[in-house]
């Protein structure tokens, strides 16, 4: 049972899948911070200050005290659209940069030249031989 266990967990498909995951949620990390520390503050400034992180419509419930997303969500059912629009722009984002890697990926793997096949070995020249002989007969 532990052989399989280990033929399965350290097999090629299973390994690099689990490898994908880690360094996917580490890359997601990178992207959420690089979007909501330095993509949206851009696009706020460009729009008029404006910050989508409390952009919210109420829908039920009473008009919050401070005009605050988590306060809204407290005071009731709440429209947060603005972190739906950071979102979306997060994934973007990450769906841009992950077509570049795979642009660069195929890139290089076109670069590479087949390499060439290798020669015959000596018993399958020998062969080779002694069939065209045969054939000449």
């Amino acid at each position: 049972m532990w052989n399989e266990f280990k033929n399965f967990a350290f097999k090629g498909n299973a390994f690099d899948l689990a490898i994908g995951v880690i360094m996917g949620g580490a890359f997601g990390k990178i992207v959420s911070s690089m979007v909501d520390d330095l993509i949206m503050p851009i696009v706020g400034l460009a729009t008029g200050g404006i910050d989508f992180s409390n952009k919210f419509i109420q829908l039920a419930g009473g008009k919050p005290k401070d005009a605050t997303l988590a306060a809204a969500k407290e005071a009731g059912a709440t429209f947060a659209y603005g972190n739906f629009i950071t979102i979306v722009i997060g994934f973007l984002i990450l769906a841009f940069i992950l077509m570049q890697l795979v642009k660069i990926s195929n890139r290089l793997k076109k670069a590479e030249p087949p390499a060439p096949p290798a020669p015959p070995s000596a018993s399958e020249t020998l062969l080779a031989e002694i069939r065209d002989a045969l054939k000449k007969k």
